[in-house]
């Protein structure tokens, strides 16, 4: 049985390929310097380096959707966007 009648794509593969490794890296980062200790951040929540994680991953998908909604392709400003949203998150949140 093939994945024919998926919509495979490069940059398909390639997004779910970066979770993977986000993940992976994650896990790597944790297991080399345990702790991770939860922080307060400019949002007023108590976050761990995954809840940090997730929150980018959670707010560039909403970020790349509106941007395709609103804008249309290229979706490099919204990537551009959202990378930006990632470093804010993980030093600010």
């Amino acid at each position: 049985m093939g994945l024919s009648w998926m919509a495979w794509t490069w940059p398909t593969a390639a997004f779910f390929l970066f979770i993977a490794a986000a993940i992976a890296a994650m896990g790597v980062w944790e297991y080399c310097v345990p702790g991770g200790a939860p922080r307060r951040g400019v949002l007023g929540l108590d976050t761990t380096r995954g809840d940090r994680l997730f929150i980018t991953l959670l707010g560039s998908a909403f970020i790349l959707l509106g941007w395709l909604g609103l804008m249309g392709t290229p979706l490099w400003g919204g990537l551009a966007v959202a990378l930006a949203w990632g470093v804010f998150v993980f030093w600010k949140v």
